[in-house]
């Protein structure tokens, strides 16, 4: 069993690795020059994981914010073109978001920046090292270990 003050550093390093991570990752999409936010990009991302277009309410549940916060980085988006506003088939007073052409390139690009960032932050790792941290992090955010990790 850990100390109290092991567990203090173990959760220092975490934090300082994803402030890092986020850095990387945010330098990699300002590169692409794509116009979006490390917010919109969840969003996308998020978005792309439904089978058909979700409602605000269902992206807000997913990303885990207010509906109101949705709402501003959809704004965002729709006025970059990245998706679109759609009616549901079934019930016309809910509106659905579905990602445009132009969002699913960004999608792309997004998974490139995101690629590169991991590549940039796990460069030091052998691939014995990198594994063993992928079955770690599994373990501690609660899923079941993967094939192929992506990014």
């Amino acid at each position: 069993m850990t100390s109290p003050d092991a567990d203090g550093l173990l959760a220092d390093q975490l934090l300082r690795l994803t402030r890092r991570l986020h850095r990387i990752q945010k330098r990699h999409l300002e590169q692409r020059a794509l116009g979006i936010t490390p917010a919109q990009s969840r969003l996308l991302r998020t978005l792309a994981h439904f089978g058909e277009p979700p409602r605000m309410a269902d992206l807000a549940k997913s990303l885990e914010v207010v509906p109101r916060a949705v709402t501003t980085l959809v704004d965002g988006l729709e006025a970059n073109g990245k998706v679109r506003r759609a009616p549901d088939p079934v019930n016309r007073r809910v509106i659905r978001i579905e990602l445009t052409d132009d969002g699913r390139t960004a999608l792309r690009e997004l998974h490139r920046a995101r690629r590169a960032a991991a590549e940039e932050i796990l460069a030091p790792l052998t691939g014995e090292q990198r594994e063993t941290l992928g079955g770690l992090l599994d373990t501690l955010v609660g899923t079941v270990p993967a094939q192929g990790r992506g990014c």
